[in-house]
């Protein structure tokens, strides 16, 4: 069976556990082989947020690339993905992204889904937003990317937090094509005008 692969960039912003959780997610699919790269910042984030240590996290993904490796397979075009999942995305990923700037592989594999015409979601963890991040924002989806920030939907009567978490997650997989259940989807309500 031929597997499709998938790249999960996970950045140092809050709510690394976004990131795990699609990991966690796709581990059980076989069908498709996960390339996790973290940045430094994520693994010292994660150290503050999950119980969790790096080493867990890198566990969860078919296969892990250093940050400093900008000579990595997903560093080429020519290594075929489904594309690419940043999330969390902080705003220096996020801005680095925006301006093709490789200073490490996670950015530098990103600006390759781009110039593939390859998926590349972008789960942004930053609030309040300034004009600076929407503009980068719009500079990303102008250059293809597609912008998820993690905006629960409450029809879903969310009671946890891994509720809310699963919502976006499950929103990441829809854009890739990939069949889950991670929430419950919308089936229309009567509304009695």
């Amino acid at each position: 069976m031929n597997k499709q692969r998938l790249i999960v960039g996970i950045s140092g912003a809050s709510g690394v556990i976004y990131g795990i959780r699609l990991l966690q997610v796709l581990r059980d699919m076989p069908e498709i082989e996960t390339h996790l790269v973290m940045t430094k910042a994520a693994k010292l984030t994660a150290e503050y947020e999950v119980d969790m240590s790096a080493k867990e996290i890198e566990a969860l993904a078919d296969v892990v690339h250093n940050n400093t490796n900008v000579g990595a397979s997903i560093s080429s075009g020519t290594f075929k993905t489904m594309g690419m999942a940043v999330i969390p995305c902080s705003i220096k990923s996020l801005s680095g992204i925006a301006n093709a700037f490789h200073e490490n592989l996670l950015i530098r594999a990103a600006d390759v889904v781009l110039k593939e015409r390859r998926r590349l979601v972008v789960v942004p963890r930053e609030t309040p937003l300034t004009r600076t991040h929407l503009e980068l924002m719009i500079r990303l989806i102008d250059s293809g990317g597609i912008m998820v920030p993690p905006m629960p939907a409450f029809y879903t009567r969310p009671k946890t937090v891994d509720d809310i978490v699963n919502h976006t997650v499950g929103k990441v997989l829809d854009l890739f094509g990939i069949e889950h259940d991670q929430f419950e989807r919308w089936s229309g309500k009567p509304i009695n005008p």
